[in-house]
């Protein structure tokens, strides 16, 4: 039996940032691998080692039983405390144990990709412990792993796929939860539009529009005088909506037209990963 169609373009997506990790890290020495990342309390070892974690959690391994030391000033929630688990295993682990299991991971998890027969609306356990339906979780294992290959390549500036599959796929799930962010997080009023102008290697545009009674909805269309427009690049859309920069840290990279106290409630709460 051949893989759904509507989950292979999931799995393309984590297959092409797997191994764009794993030739990022390859090369390492010991040192570089305790450079940090952009993530609080996270080094290059420590994203790699999240990574592992998540995949082999996907794979069916059991969890590691391991005691988180008391003094780690990053971990401030239960879920991060899960998360966390994974990573501080590994603390300790050399670059060559880093490498090895990482190869191994990649070798077991695909090979489970290639012979996946379930259909999309399966039900499985993601990482994060919640059921979800197959082509869900298949959906956020290629954006999580493509926004750690972007933090990767951040900390050793090896710049790149900032338009590849997995970029693609981080871009159709955070333009869809655009229209709640606008609505719930920032109250933007009834009969308000606000634009989003992104440039940069993944060029769009989207309107999310709010009607009378408070609903929003989102459409590729121009809209006619909105009440605000945001214009930024890609990379500045992704890292503040994944969360991994502050808005007031790139404030001269985003051009705002229209109502200011909006637009600030919106990027104040643009952030819509744990």
């Amino acid at each position: 039996m051949t893989v759904h169609p509507s989950l292979q373009s999931s799995i393309d997506a984590w297959t092409h940032s797997i191994e764009a990790i794993t030739e990022l890290v390859t090369p390492l020495v010991e040192g570089e691998w305790n450079k940090a990342t952009c993530l609080p309390g996270w080094s290059v070892r420590d994203v790699v080692s999240h990574v592992i974690g998540l995949e082999c959690e996907m794979l069916g391994d059991p969890r590691p039983i391991h005691t988180l030391p008391r003094d780690l000033y990053h971990v401030r929630s239960e879920s991060a405390r899960r998360m966390e688990v994974q990573v501080d295993v590994r603390r300790h682990h050399t670059a060559p144990e880093m490498l090895s299991e990482l190869e191994y991971t990649v070798i077991r998890r695909s090979r489970q990709l290639r012979n996946e027969s379930r259909q999309p609306d399966a039900v499985v356990r993601s990482p994060l412990g919640e059921d979800r339906s197959l082509e869900f979780v298949l959906q956020q294992r290629a954006f999580d792993v493509w926004a750690h290959e972007q933090d990767l390549r951040r900390a050793l500036d090896k710049p790149g796929n900032l338009d590849s599959p997995g970029a693609q796929i981080t871009r159709d799930l955070l333009v869809k939860v655009l229209p709640g962010v606008v609505a719930k997080r920032a109250q933007a009023p009834a009969d308000s539009a606000v634009v989003f102008d992104v440039s940069g290697p993944l060029e769009f545009l989207r309107t999310v529009r709010i009607d009378a009674e408070g609903n929003a909805t989102i459409d590729g269309s121009v809209s006619l005088g909105p009440t605000v427009t945001l214009a930024l690049d890609w990379d500045t859309f992704h890292q503040l909506a994944c969360g991994r920069v502050r808005p007031a840290a790139v404030a001269d990279q985003i051009k705002i037209d229209g109502d200011r106290e909006l637009a600030d409630a919106i990027l104040t709460n643009f952030a819509v990963t744990p």
